[in-house]
């Protein structure tokens, strides 16, 4: 626990209930926008496209639409959608849609304003970790999921096909974000779950982080209690205004200071080759054993504590309390059975992951309770797999 911290989260948010409808009153950074929606088509059946355009349109803004992002987005995504802001002269962009959407889009700002291509930015051993020389377009984010806090925070995870590689990278904070539960409605019940366990997992990495400070642990604290009991309740029914009400809260929250350690890294390193895997399926393939090495090695025991106290657990006292707790929460969500043979992972590829874990980035290794060696690694992934 660091005892200096700055509190600097520029991004205005609107919060709640028909949040959207407030979007036409603001003050929106351009005059034409390139819309960035997955190529999935989600957004234009369950009307979210239609309710955005109508918003900019009483803005006053124009648009032009980019509908390519993937559920894991890519290089060629960005690229593509920054020649598409250059070619049409937008001078800002919009995400709609969830975590992958926002990822590109932060990017896209970037690479639209600067030289060379997305990959050029990239921190990952094949990447340039170029800086930016000019600054990023502006941003507006409306998520559609309570998943990856990417509304809030200046974190992009990318993946590149060509190298196989999945990297975190720090971008670009949104100017404006709408957190609007009434988007998420639609969300069907294993999405929500994964999504769902993403912030969990934020935020539980948060806690545990040794670089975390007292006001990033209220909030992630929080959000482990949000997600602990209204998680269940949105996946068996979508339509539940208040469970999904609190679920946007917690994503919100555990996005505000997502200090996430080696467990993303290795989600990262083992979705490489797998852009099929959900990075929240991934994360709730590793959760278990990841923590039970910490709490066997009480190594977090005081912060373990904590968290399973947030999810209920009144009389806590070890980290077993808190993995007992977790164990309970993913049954509970539906998502106990879920295994790596299933998104086409073999058990030879565990070493290769154990090597690519140095190559990506995602969170940051030197916050966990101890330090994980090779071998730490290529347990975990071992005892995780089936």
């Amino acid at each position: 626990m660091i005892e200096q911290f700055v509190y600097d989260v520029p991004t205005r948010v609107l919060f709640g209930h028909g949040a959207l409808g407030q979007l036409g009153d603001e003050q929106l950074p351009g005059k034409r926008a390139l819309v960035m929606i997955s190529g999935g088509g989600s957004m234009r059946r369950h009307g979210q496209y239609d309710a955005l355009v109508a918003q900019l349109d009483r803005a006053g803004v124009e648009h032009v639409l980019f509908d390519q992002v993937r559920p894991n987005p890519t290089n060629v995504n960005v690229d593509d959608a920054a020649a598409m802001v250059k070619s049409e002269g937008c001078d800002f962009v919009v995400a709609l849609g969830g975590g992958s959407v926002m990822d590109a889009a932060k990017v896209v700002c970037i690479v639209a304003n600067n030289d060379g291509c997305c990959w050029d930015y990239a921190p990952s051993s094949s990447g340039g970790g170029r800086k930016p020389e000019r600054p990023a377009l502006p941003l507006v984010c409306v998520t559609t999921s309570a998943g990856t806090g990417s509304e809030i925070d200046d974190g992009s995870v990318i993946s590149n096909d060509e190298t196989q590689e999945k990297t975190g990278m720090s971008t670009i904070f949104p100017t404006l974000s709408v957190v609007d539960p009434d988007l998420m409605m639609s969300v069907p019940p294993t999405f929500t779950a994964y999504q769902g366990m993403d912030t969990f997992f934020h935020a539980a990495e948060s806690v545990i982080n040794r670089t975390e400070h007292v006001v990033g642990e209220m909030f992630a604290l929080k959000a482990i209690e949000l997600v602990a009991r209204y998680l269940p309740r949105a996946v068996v029914d979508g339509s539940d205004r208040e469970a999904r009400y609190h679920m946007a809260i917690a994503n919100t929250l555990a996005g505000y200071y997502m200090l996430c350690t080696s467990e993303h890294i290795m989600e990262h390193s083992l979705g490489s080759n797998h852009p099929e895997l959900p990075h929240g399926a991934g994360l709730i393939m590793l959760s278990h054993e990841y923590y039970d090495f910490f709490a066997q090695r009480k190594a977090a025991e005081g912060q373990m504590v904590k968290m399973a106290r947030a999810m209920g657990v009144d009389d806590a006292t070890s980290g077993a309390d808190f993995v007992a707790a977790l164990d309970r929460l993913i049954e509970a969500v539906g998502c106990a059975d879920l295994a790596m043979s299933d998104y086409g992972i073999l058990r030879e590829e565990l070493g290769d992951a154990t090597r690519r874990y140095h190559e990506v980035r995602g969170g940051n290794p030197n916050g966990d309770p101890v330090k994980l060696t090779d071998d730490d690694i290529y347990g975990i992934y071992e005892r995780s797999y089936r």
